[in-house]
């Protein structure tokens, strides 16, 4: 039987609540960008609910009534999925702390997209090396930056945070220390890749191997804003529309897998907790892994005739 406790009579308002929640987030150490982003959740929430209403008001109808909300004010179903993610997590918090009573809630069914990826024209168009003797510093690191997220796939934040350090020319290996799931990560690199890092750390003049390995104009480590400027600008300049760092990701996994590379590999490389989490990458890669049946054919393979007519 649950144990009786001595429980407050006074009430907090739905903002209060918030403002629990996110102490409880720093409370267990979570990330500044993991609290940025609940608060960009609350500006929305704070658009249907009155920041002032006492927290008990709010159950199961009034949960009803904000799906209905979003879903006649966002078209994107994954914005709104999103929104109800962090409205569902801040109200179990409140519930485990007995504020409110439970109630049941649900995030709305979504469709999953199709990974974006980049094609080989424009992989082509990327990774092709500009001319030392004429191009910006700018754009020769953007290059640099290009071909390491294609052929490590880190995440941004990891990228931002690798120092000169990390790299290690004898094992042909970076140590990614900044990772989402905070371990630690040991990503191999290629011998083409060790090279060019060789070569950009001639034009980089580090004074010290705490220095950012990836920095701005003046040296300065790269914040996410502008790293993300410097390569949607230098994407325009190859003449590729599409942009994101995240797009190298997946273009990653979809080269490893058309490849025939290990899955088990695929998610050690990519820092997946789990192979549940790469298999999602495959099934969503898996329109363009079909295009591979026909030329890959294993029947014919081990087919004494080729074709085989049907008669009557």
């Amino acid at each position: 039987m649950k144990k009786l406790k001595m429980k407050s009579t006074k009430s907090i308002t739905f903002k209060e609540g918030c403002d629990k929640y996110l102490d409880y987030c720093r409370q267990r150490n979570l990330r500044q960008g993991t609290i940025n982003h609940y608060r960009q959740s609350y500006v929305q929430f704070f658009k249907f609910f009155d920041p002032d209403t006492p927290i008990e008001e709010i159950d199961e109808e009034a949960y009803k009534r904000y799906v209905l909300h979003l879903r006649s004010t966002l078209k994107n179903d994954v914005s709104i999925n999103s929104y109800l993610r962090d409205f569902i997590t801040t109200m179990h918090y409140l519930m485990d702390e007995e504020y409110i009573h439970r109630f049941k809630m649900k995030a709305i069914k979504v469709d999953k997209n199709h990974i974006e990826t980049y094609t080989e024209e424009e992989l082509k168009r990327l990774l092709k090396k500009p001319n030392l003797k004429k191009c910006s510093f700018t754009e020769y690191q953007c290059w640099v930056m290009t071909n390491f997220l294609f052929s490590t796939a880190v995440r941004q934040r990891s990228l931002m945070n690798i120092k000169v350090k990390d790299i290690d020319f004898d094992n042909s290996v970076v140590y990614v220390n900044v990772t989402k799931n905070r371990k630690p990560l040991i990503v191999p690199l290629n011998y083409t890749m060790v090279n060019i890092l060789k070569e950009y750390l001639k034009y980089r003049q580090h004074k010290s191997n705490e220095d950012y390995l990836f920095c701005n104009v003046f040296g300065q480590q790269l914040i996410k804003s502008t790293c993300y400027h410097k390569l949607y600008e230098y994407n325009k300049s190859r003449g590729v529309s599409t942009t994101g760092i995240h797009r190298y990701r997946h273009t990653f996994s979809k080269q490893w897998i058309l490849s025939g590379g290990n899955v088990v590999s695929l998610s050690k490389l990519l820092g997946h907790s789990s192979l549940d989490i790469t298999q999602n990458y495959i099934n969503l890669l898996v329109s363009d892994v079909a295009k591979q049946v026909d030329e890959i054919n294993v029947l014919d393979k081990f087919s004494e005739r080729k074709h085989i007519s049907l008669k009557k």
